[in-house]
């Protein structure tokens, strides 16, 4: 299982920022990884410029079916979700590889929900920097 590093640790912090799959990518983004199950609808791979794909982070297809983006569902969604990442021995393995380049260098995790604050890759860079 994988643990969060403690809070303001390397890798952690300022060295993690999240962007909508949509939006233009930068040279600030550093490594860009897709953090979602299925590929962004209508979206290039030349236009995404994504350097790895981490779909083993993403929630599972049934719990984010249950969310749908709900705002009164997110304390759940969340709740939930960095439970998923706690067991599933799939998203462990994908969460090492994201701290790794995470302390490695500046890391974008890319994402299609419309709700920056209130999407699952909100939750991941949480669970990266080791905040409850």
């Amino acid at each position: 299982m994988w643990a969060a590093p403690a809070s303001g640790g390397p890798g952690t912090g300022s060295r993690v920022s999240l962007k909508r799959a949509y939006a233009a990518p930068s040279r600030d983004d550093g490594t860009r990884v897709l953090v979602e199950r299925l590929w962004p609808r209508g979206l290039s791979k030349e236009r995404a410029a994504i350097d790895r794909w981490l779909k083993d982070l993403a929630p599972s297809a049934g719990l984010r079916k249950w969310y749908g983006h709900k705002p009164e569902r997110w304390p759940e969604f969340r709740s939930r979700y960095r439970e998923e990442l706690r067991t599933r021995k799939d998203a462990g393995a994908a969460l090492a590889v994201l701290a790794e380049l995470a302390r490695k260098g500046r890391v974008t995790l890319v994402f299609a929900a419309t709700d920056v604050a209130r999407s699952s890759a909100a939750v991941l860079r949480d669970v990266l920097d080791g905040r409850p």
